[in-house]
């Protein structure tokens, strides 16, 4: 489809605008006329979908023309005033001091200053009330749990249900995650504190038996430093605006972490379910080792212990189910685990699990708080890996809930500031003896499900535990470790639900299902730490893998349209007679930019190097052959009339190429500013210099005579792309074919002007604001005529 400019004399009588002159459709021979589907204006366009069935059948009939222009990059550049854009320079605003700024700062790292004097009390506050209670109550019996996971006495999980929960109410930004201990992270804790304070360490006595008391102290210094470790990582990366470090970890990879995480802790679980001694284990294939050691020491498992652990797990399961039935007609969760733990502890002071029938216990929980105690600072060289990998695992779990309930009730998580929030809340716990934490998905759920708003209810589930840990902890001094386990593995129910990932991105995408995959063997095998590490890893080169391999197409016009589809995707799309139009799914850089060159050139049909192989090797035999007849006829002459005739050979020799010279400069001289000009001379140019054309040669023609890229996909060019676009031009005008581009955009305009890309051959007149003008200008301006006839369409 080929396009007319509008004429001077229309736009003089007021029929076409002077700045919107188009061009009106014209057709290839033998094409129909077919008109747009369009509105009669840009705005009725937009709004065509909003309309009734019947006036939208009305406005099929109607032609909508736009008329422009054909327009290279240049003339593009002149009718829209390009300017350079310009730079602002952030870091110019840190040092600058007023009071607003002052006041902007305050709020930014204290948001709790933001909302907490707006906060509408009767609206909100029994909603929190009712939630940091339901809270509180599940908070409870995982931190006691998670403690376990962690390696540590329980009650320093109800620490760290408290210090870093209020923390969080201050500093964070999201107003329904609750923030505490979660499974993941306490085994995390786990495999560092076991591995560097293994019980072999602590052995005593002639029986062997184990220092609880000694190891429990070392485990909760290492514990202590981790966290004071892990916020001293995530305050500092969220104070230099590093929260897009999440954006690393795609939810594939994350589901599969936190689903072989679950299998960690349920492994990890074991041994208190039934009531077996391990030996402490790290490092790769541990988890296999710790199973086969389970399966190899099940005949000594005590009975107690695994009767205790059933009916728990059993109590639990169906009073979930009732809970989950019964939620529409209750105010808030039935606090299954808080009513399992109770119970399970006024069974056990009554009957006497542990002297009877050998069940462990928690034992004597202390009350009140521990003053605060400096970290280690001779653990940070041990613990400095193990602290950034829980740092980046704990932000991004937070973080992706966080994001998952600010869209759903529209408010905005900075991820920053969340950086921020859960350093300081490990930092200060960390001082006051606790482990890392993060944010739990089932409290979350919870928090948000019995009517949470804000982090008040945060606050009101902190202050809870908080009376515990003074009053009521003592307590549960009897409560069996084997009803903890239960109720942990209870509550993997929702990260093992995970396993349905497989089948489900199995249908919908095959490349994250393999991340998901790689993520889940590589932590199962090697642990969490290095399972994560390899899992970012493989994430990163499978992009740059996906990017090197993109989807190369040849375009041709879908009827009656200025668009351009793959022809092997549309059966109706045409290639354009004379015209190979190309594209890349993906930008070009120095990974594929060989990959590039070496597609297009097969993709088109045409072997180019080959070509300009054989054309070089013809011209360099004419070379030698015609200096072979310089000697002889220097020869001759020489010895028949001197050095007369041979002077005369020279001389015609060199008239002929003075000729030739003076003949080029002339057409030089003739021809203008415009890009048909700069064509014809360099065909003649080349000409000249290689003395004939292919065709004189005896070589191959190509089947086309323009060629088209479709940068559209360019998202940014380096050194290597230019060359290699260089090298593209170069290589096509050697075998006769023209080169043009389509479809940049403005940054990729920019870095093509500073890396010297344009020059004297290649100029902006080849670069095209769309793929239909770079057609319709190859169509106008063909380089060589191909060996088909092709009719083109005049301005």
């Amino acid at each position: 489809m080929g396009l007319s400019e509008a004429s001077g004399q229309d736009i003089q009588q007021g029929r076409v605008p002077p700045q919107g002159r188009l061009l009106r459709r014209d057709l290839f021979p033998g094409e129909s006329f077919q008109p747009f589907q369009v509105g009669a204006s840009a705005r009725r366009r937009d709004t065509q979908a909003l309309l009734p069935v019947t006036q939208t059948m009305e406005l099929r009939n109607r032609d909508y023309h736009v008329e422009r222009p054909l327009m290279n990059q240049q003339q593009l550049e002149e009718l829209g005033h390009r300017t350079s854009a310009t730079r602002t320079y952030q870091w110019r605003t840190w040092f600058q001091c007023s009071r607003a700024r002052a006041r902007a700062l305050l709020f930014q790292y204290l948001p709790v200053l933001s909302w907490l004097p707006r906060y509408p009390l009767r609206d909100w506050l029994l909603g929190d009330l009712l939630a940091g209670l339901s809270v509180a109550i599940m908070q409870l019996p995982q931190g006691l749990a998670y403690a376990l996971l962690a390696g540590l006495p329980p009650v320093f999980g109800l620490y760290s249900s408290f210090y870093p929960v209020f923390v969080y109410f201050l500093f964070g930004t999201s107003r329904h995650i609750s923030v505490g201990t979660f499974a993941v992270m306490s085994v995390m804790v786990g495999s560092v504190t076991e591995s560097l304070a293994p019980d072999e360490n602590f052995l005593q006595g002639v029986n062997a038996t184990v220092d609880e008391v000694t190891r429990d102290h070392v485990r909760v210094q290492l514990a202590s430093t981790l966290s004071v470790l892990v916020g001293l990582f995530q305050v500092g990366l969220g104070l230099v605006r590093f929260g897009f470090v999440v954006t690393y970890l795609s939810e594939p990879l994350v589901r599969g972490y936190t689903t072989a995480a679950s299998v960690q802790v349920f492994v990890s679980q074991l041994k208190y379910v039934f009531g077996l001694q391990l030996s402490s284990r790290s490092g790769p294939l541990s988890l296999i080792y710790t199973v086969l050691e389970v399966c190899s020491l099940l005949p000594r498992s005590v009975v107690g212990t695994v009767v205790t652990a059933l009916v728990s797990g059993v109590v639990l399961v169906l009073l979930k189910l009732l809970s989950d039935k019964l939620h529409r007609y209750l105010p808030m969760p039935i606090p299954g685990e808080l009513l399992t733990l109770i119970g399970a502890t006024g069974i056990s002071y009554g009957v006497g699990l542990k002297s009877r029938f050998g069940v462990d216990v928690v034992g004597d929980i202390p009350a009140g708080l521990v003053p605060p105690v400096a970290p280690s600072p001779e653990l940070f060289a041990s613990l400095v890996g193990y602290a950034f990998t829980i740092a980046v695992v704990g932000f991004a779990i937070a973080i992706s809930l966080g994001k998952i309930f600010a869209l759903r009730h529209g408010y905005r998580v900075d991820s920053n500031q969340e950086l921020v929030a859960l350093g300081l809340s490990n930092f200060i716990g960390g001082i006051f003896q606790c482990f890392p934490v993060s944010c739990s998905m089932s409290r979350s759920l919870v928090q948000e499900g019995s009517g949470g708003n804000t982090q008040v209810a945060g606050a009101v589930s902190s202050l809870f535990i908080l009376i515990i840990i003074v009053k009521l902890g003592e307590l549960f001094r009897d409560l069996p470790k084997a009803v903890l386990a239960a109720a942990i593995i209870v509550n993997l129910k929702g990260m093992l639900k995970q396993f349905t990932d497989i089948p489900s991105l199995w249908k919908s995408n095959q490349m994250d299902l393999l991340i998901w995959l790689v993520t889940f063997v590589a932590t199962i095998l090697l642990n969490l730490d290095i399972g994560l590490a390899i899992a970012i890893v493989f994430s990163l080169l499978l992009v740059v893998f996906r990017t090197q391999l993109p989807r190369y197409s040849v375009l041709g016009q879908v009827p009656d349209t200025d668009i351009y589809q793959d022809v092997a995707e549309y059966s109706e799309a045409r290639e354009v007679p004379g015209v190979k139009v190309f594209r890349s799914s993906a930008t070009m850089y120095f990974a594929n930019a060989e990959l590039y060159s070496d597609a297009l050139k097969k993709r088109c049909g045409v072997d180019v190097d080959r070509l300009i192989s054989k054309k070089k090797k013809w011209l360099r035999k004419q070379e030698q052959k015609l200096k072979r007849m310089q000697k002889t006829l220097q020869k001759q002459t020489a010895s028949s009339e001197g050095t007369s005739v041979s002077v005369q050979v020279n001389t015609n020799i060199t008239d002929v190429e003075s000729n030739n010279v003076d003949d080029s400069m002339a057409r030089q001289a003739s021809t203008g500013n415009e890009l048909e000009d700069t064509t014809v001379s360099g065909q003649e140019d080349a000409k000249a210099a290689n003395g004939s054309t292919l065709k004189a040669l005896g070589l191959p023609q190509p089947h086309f005579h323009s060629l088209v890229l479709d940068l559209g996909a360019l998202s940014f060019v380096d050194t290597v792309c230019i060359k290699s676009l260089k090298n593209i031009f170069r290589d096509f005008r050697e075998i006769e074919v023209e080169v043009y581009m389509a479809a940049c955009h403005a940054p990729v305009v920019s870095q093509l002007e500073a890396g010297h890309f344009f020059d004297a051959s290649i100029t902006k007149q080849h670069l095209f604001a769309s793929v239909h003008d770079a057609v319709l200008f190859a169509l106008q301006h063909p380089r060589s005529s191909p060996a088909s006839p092709v009719s083109t369409t005049k301005l």
